[in-house]
């Protein structure tokens, strides 16, 4: 299965604060905000949600085709990605900027205050996907995960016009985009992507009920935070997958960026939605255990090992079956 994974590359300085943003927010008060946190640590590290979905498709044992906006800085990250899996060979490398930048401080109760600057990102508008489709082929299936809005929009319509299957994840770009912007981005899509706020945030924006949103794609996942993910669509009964128990919790920085790679990699390989939710929430625990987005590893033997205690055996013999391709 060719599959193009779309949106941005970043650099990510994750700050954690050593209390609870709440305590700091005064109620009558939140129209005029002005808050400082005294961080106690700061890690610098990849980043960018289309780097980090087809990172974790990468080291599933699929070859993922990367396509982003990246700036001249991008030489080091370029050779990690490669080294994983992931092809790099059709990224639009800027001549003037560097790599977008992703600052998020977490607190203890795991809530983030993030800000995002584009930088080469901006460019990624200028990215054409007939070119690329004509030296790999035609797509099996498009992600578009957050980016350059006016990028995504364009991606969606090229894909439209051309039969392709596209998965939306318009994500952090939400709240950026307009009601008639996230209409066009997500109307015809094969699968879409979001949390709950982001659905209400959807519905609220297009005027668009629960159901019209539903009917206007194919199959909608909603990730449900510590209640895992729903599976649903307009012809069928929702499925809810729970999540595989994590070890430790110490930053949810990129974890919706893994549940969508093993998602995804678990349609490439035909597995059926439920298990397609499994895999994806079992590598999003593994990146909730660790700082950093792509700072995860994991044997074969031991992924199917704990995929099996969260989902039992039936579930880790059909997942297993697809791994004999593994290697990280």
């Amino acid at each position: 299965m060719k599959i193009g994974v779309a949106g941005s590359v970043g650099s990510d300085h994750l700050m954690t604060f050593p209390g609870k943003f709440t305590d700091s927010l005064v109620a009558g008060s939140l129209e005029k905000v002005s808050l400082s946190f005294l961080v106690d640590g700061l890690d610098v590290r990849r980043g960018g949600c289309a780097a980090n979905i087809a990172f974790g498709m990468g080291v599933l044992g699929l070859n993922p085709i990367l396509i982003s906006a990246v700036g001249k800085d991008w030489e080091d990250y370029e050779a990690w990605l490669t080294r994983h899996g992931v092809n790099t060979s059709h990224v639009l490398v800027s001549e003037t900027l560097h790599t977008a930048l992703y600052m998020v401080t977490t607190d203890t109760e795991l809530n983030q205050i993030a800000s995002f600057f584009p930088g080469a990102m901006s460019e990624a508008r200028n990215i054409e996907l007939q070119p690329i489709m004509e030296k790999v082929g035609a797509l099996d299936l498009l992600v578009i995960s957050p980016d350059d809005p006016e990028a995504m929009l364009n991606h969606s319509d090229v894909a439209r016009a051309q039969g392709i299957p596209f998965a939306a994840d318009p994500s952090q770009q939400m709240a950026r985009m307009s009601g008639p912007e996230i209409k066009r981005l997500i109307s015809g899509a094969a699968y879409l992507f979001m949390n709950e706020y982001e659905l209400a945030l959807a519905i609220q924006k297009t005027g668009w009920t629960d159901e019209q949103i539903l009917e206007e794609v194919g199959v909608r996942i909603v990730t449900l935070g510590s209640l895992g993910a729903k599976v649903e669509s307009a012809n069928s009964e929702p499925v809810v997958v729970g999540i595989a128990q994590e070890r430790a919790k110490l930053d949810p920085t990129g974890v919706g960026d893994s549940f969508r790679s093993g998602f995804i990699a678990g349609l490439a390989w035909g597995l059926n939605h439920e298990r397609c939710a499994q895999l994806g929430s079992m590598l999003a625990t593994y990146v909730i255990e660790t700082k950093g987005t792509q700072e995860y590893h994991f044997t074969q033997e031991e992924f199917l090992e704990r995929f099996a205690l969260a989902y039992g055996e039936n579930a880790a013999v059909d997942v297993g079956a697809h791994l004999v391709h593994f290697g990280f």
